[in-house]
Parts: structure tokens; sequence; C-alpha cells
């Protein structure tokens, strides 16, 4: 996906990308593969794999959300800043939060909202359990492609507001989704909408799962990693 193929299929999102976010995002493209050099943060290392699998991937939340509300938003395991960087540029009404304890993702965060100006992002390099102590509380909680589902609810419902929204932004989950609604609906969340398609051109299919915070998630949770980890929800 070429630059004008990204414009063209952000709009049929109804996405109007104005000239000052097209050249911010232009800048975030060549930033990551310049630094991707010296630093592995992406397996892309082409300009129309970046708009494609980072950009407009990241952008497909907009099937299944607003995004166009002032909100508070966090990107659980927020890697090299998607979706969280991208949703901050062509949204500046979202305050957005990147949750990530790898330090050289975090570092690369910290660099790109530097050189971009993004007064509406934070950096945090934290685990999500430690995090958690600090009491945020987020109306929104996005994470992609970071873990199977009944890990990722558990590092991710407990953030989300009562009446806010987690989504999953997933590849071709139908084998983990049955052991991942059972800790959705442990932790306090209702799946509302399972969104499905593919990228541009057929070229992947994408899943959005949609979840609701009815209830408060129970006490404890999220446990530290390990423990997640070896006796998932």
């Amino acid at each position: 996906m070429n630059k004008e193929e990204f414009y063209k299929s952000v709009l049929e999102l109804g996405i109007n990308l104005s000239d000052e976010v097209k050249n911010k995002l232009e800048m975030f493209a060549n930033l990551l593969l310049e630094y991707n050099k010296h630093t592995n943060i992406t397996a892309i290392r082409d300009i129309n794999g970046v708009y494609l699998k980072h950009f407009y991937d990241s952008l497909t939340l907009i099937k299944v959300y607003d995004l166009n509300k002032s909100i508070n938003v966090l990107d659980v395991g927020s890697g090299g800043g998607f979706p969280g960087i991208v949703l901050a540029i062509v949204f500046p009404n979202l305050n957005v939060t990147l949750l990530d304890s790898n330090h050289k993702k975090s570092d690369f965060q910290k660099y790109i909202v530097d050189k971009l100006n993004l007064e509406n992002v934070l950096v945090v390099n934290q685990r999500a359990e430690d995090y958690f102590k600090e009491e945020n509380y987020f109306d929104l909680v996005v994470a992609r492609a970071v873990a199977n589902l009944n890990i990722l609810a558990e590092l991710c419902i407990p953030f989300v507001k009562k009446d806010g929204y987690f989504i999953a932004m997933k590849g071709d989950i139908n084998d983990e989704l049955i052991n991942g609604m059972r800790a959705v609906e442990y932790l306090g969340g209702k799946l509302i909408k399972k969104q499905e398609f593919y990228l541009y051109n057929n070229e992947d299919k994408r899943i959005l799962l949609v979840i609701k915070k009815e209830k408060d998630s129970p006490l404890g949770y999220p446990r530290i990693y390990d423990k997640i980890r070896k006796k998932s929800l």
C-alpha cells in the first residue's frame, strides 16, 4: 500500500487526513525505518508495509469505535507505537498512554513523541501489573496482537473504566476465542461485537473484538505476568 492508496483507503473509513497529519505520518514512517536499522522495532522493512500493516491496520479501529471523542486511551504492549501513536497523530483529541515493559520499545516511542512533538502521548515503561497499582483507568484500552485472548484480557480489562471498552485487535483467533471469553467474563467484560475483515487487497484477515466493561474486575487482577502465563484464566 503506497501513500496515495493509504490516503484513499482511510478516507473510505471516514477519516479525512489534513496535510499536517499526512506529514507527521510520513515522518513517523521514515524515522521508524531509519531507527530499525540499528534497533529491531519491527519486522517490516519497507515504507509500503508500514503504511499498510502499521498505519492502516491501526486506524481500522474506527470500524467499531468513535475515535473523534475526547477520551483517555491505553495501548497495552504498544511496541513500536501501534496503534497508539498512529491514533494520537490522526486524532489529536485523544489522550494516549503507551504501556510497554520493553525498554528499547519505550525508548523508541519517546524518540518519536519528541520528534513529532506529540503533546497528547504519555510513554510508560512498566509491566501492566505494576502500572495498575497506580490506579489509572481508561475509557478505551486497546491491544494489538500482544498475546492470546485469555492472557490479554487479564492484562487489559482491569484498566477499563466501568462502561468503558477494551478492543482486542487480532488475526484469526477461532482457536483462542472460547477460552478467552471465559477470562473476559470473569474480569467483568462482555463481548458486544466481533468485526471481521481483510486488509487492503485481501492481504490478511483481521478481527476486532469489542468488549464492554460491565462490572468491576475482581481484586488481585492483573496478577504478575509469570502467574498469568503459567496459569491463565
